[in-house]
């Protein structure tokens, strides 16, 4: 059974959110039975009198070297909780069904990147702006195909992954008017230009 961990913002999170957590999402995440895998829920009310949709549940599930992240709102918090469960589900299916099911690859060893080389890539940021969060995340590395997978799993409009054939840090994003886009190095052309 995955491992589930439960946090409440704005809001104090009862047993009986507890266990219909465990049960909604816990059998959704035992359909499938990947090992490892584990999720952090997190239950939320926005205090804002003017949203419908107050409540809020939000799950990132980590299944083995991926991340699904599902999110959902409603006016009660159980009817959260049950469209996110169904939301889960869809995304780990579609993970199963276009990850998992590909036995011809071999698995590539995890790629990591120190801190220094991470600080080489910051600019400097005017004193006007200010950076409001600071995230890291382990590069793996990974076909373009994979990593537009890995895009649409997590729900978010970019992707930066390691390139399994080139070697170099690329990044995938959502375009405004539709489909996707890819940066590379400038090193991956043919010719070194654009």
């Amino acid at each position: 059974m995955a491992d589930i961990k439960i946090s409440g913002r704005k809001l104090s999170v009862t047993d009986e959110m507890r266990e219909r957590v465990d049960e909604k999402i816990g059998n959704a995440l035992k359909v499938f039975d990947i090992q490892p895998m584990s999720a952090d829920v997190v239950l939320r009310v926005d205090k804002n009198p003017s949203n419908p949709d107050r409540r809020s549940c939000e799950v990132t599930v980590y299944v083995r070297d991926r991340v699904v992240r599902v999110s959902s709102s409603a006016e009660d918090i159980d009817a959260a909780i049950d469209e996110a469960a169904g939301k889960v589900t869809r995304q780990i299916r579609k993970y199963k069904t276009k990850v998992l099911d590909r036995r011809t690859r071999a698995p590539r060893p995890a790629a990591t990147m120190s801190v220094d080389d991470l600080a080489d890539l910051i600019e400097d940021v005017p004193e006007d702006e200010q950076l409001v969060r600071e995230k890291y995340i382990d590069l793996v590395p990974m076909t373009e195909e994979e990593a537009l997978i890995q895009t649409d799993l997590i729900g978010h409009g970019f992707y930066v992954f390691e390139n399994a054939t080139t070697g170099l840090i690329n990044v995938i994003y959502r375009r405004r008017n539709g489909g996707y886009g890819i940066i590379k190095p400038k090193l991956e052309s043919e010719d070194g230009i654009d």
